[in-house]
């Protein structure tokens, strides 16, 4: 990923918990498996997975005969691997086999800009059967410009997290300040870690056009009951 480096996923990862991902996460899952009801399957790879949370969801509700999760973060992988899931810290183009449905959740595409995601939905369609299908959300204008941009002050009794966003030329850009507790008494202080971290403004003609693929679903998803939908839900098939 364009400025997204293994520090900044790893960073990422070990904040997540503190951005309300895990709240509104349901409300946008809800999509995802409400297509996947409507359609047999027999396997699914969820892209980014993160700590794993998706693919429990899913398999829980679907029974799904084989599922694996992949993601950049070695420490993502390792949290999916807790919860009992196949998962592999690999680059999808790195990836051996193909699948039923691919998945990529919580404006995963967002982080990869036009180039690298011309790369990314050539490696869907490579490993996606013949039929199969591919379910992403993106980040709206909308979801960018009124949602995402401002500062975001969070801490717990061991961290301390700030995070400053600002959204220009299709570029969102995010400053992560971490500071973690460490020891214990007299003894305690604090790391800090700073990383920057990007997303990219990417609209539902970009997705089909790079990805080849044809687009069967393109649903407004609205998390945070705002005037204006701030994702887009899409599900492109490999005809």
């Amino acid at each position: 990923m364009d400025n997204n480096s293994s520090d900044s996923l790893n960073l990422y990862a070990k904040v997540e918990d503190l951005l309300g991902v895990k709240e509104a996460a349901p409300s946008l899952y809800a999509h995802y498996l409400l297509f996947l009801n409507s359609v047999d399957f027999d396997t699914l790879l969820d892209v980014g997975c993160g700590s794993g949370d998706f693919l429990r969801q899913m398999q829980g509700a679907l029974d799904i005969p084989k599922v694996k999760g992949i993601d950049l973060s070695p420490l993502m992988v390792a949290q999916t691997v807790e919860q009992g899931y196949d998962a592999e810290c690999i680059d999808l183009c790195d990836l051996n086999g193909t699948y039923d449905v691919i998945t990529a959740v919580f404006d995963m595409l967002n982080y990869l800009n036009k180039e690298q995601l011309k790369h990314f939905l050539n490696c869907v369609k490579e490993h996606l059967n013949e039929g199969g299908v591919f379910l992403c959300d993106i980040n709206t204008l909308y979801g960018f410009k009124n949602v995402a941009v401002g500062s975001y002050i969070v801490d717990d009794e061991d961290r301390f997290l700030t995070v400053d966003s600002d959204f220009e030329k299709g570029e969102y850009i995010s400053e992560f300040t971490l500071f973690e507790k460490e020891g214990k008494g007299k003894d305690r202080s604090f790391k800090k870690s700073q990383e920057i971290i990007k997303q990219y403004y990417h609209t539902v003609d970009d997705i089909v056009k790079l990805s080849g693929l044809e687009l069967l679903v393109n649903d407004d998803v609205n998390l945070y009951e705002l005037e204006s939908a701030d994702k887009k839900f899409l599900v492109l098939k490999n005809a």
